[in-house]
């Protein structure tokens, strides 16, 4: 039962495809936060050097920025790029981005 509703809420029709979009997930949110702050710190921004109300939203933002991009690109070796193409248009068209 769960599973069933777990499928149809997350739009996949396999096990197999259940698990390349978890396996998606994780890996572009870890490697978002890697890369956001291998650029971070190639800029030389640290919260030390800028205020912290600056910092933190420059973070936020370049994460976000990166997970969108990174989601793509992890999501072509596992066969999900059409899945996950779907998914971003419909997450940017919430913030009025039309693709």
């Amino acid at each position: 039962m769960i599973k069933k509703s777990l499928y149809k809420r997350l739009l996949v029709n396999s096990n197999m495809q259940f698990v390349c979009v978890m396996l998606v997930f994780s890996i572009t949110g870890s490697m978002s936060l890697i890369v956001s702050q291998a650029v971070i710190d190639l800029l030389n921004i640290d919260v030390s050097s800028i205020s912290p109300f600056i910092f933190w939203p420059l973070r936020i933002f370049s994460v976000f920025i990166f997970y969108q991009v990174l989601l793509l690109m992890v999501a072509i070796p596992f066969g999900q790029f059409s899945y996950f193409l779907r998914i971003e248009k419909k997450m940017l068209s919430r913030f009025g981005i039309k693709l």
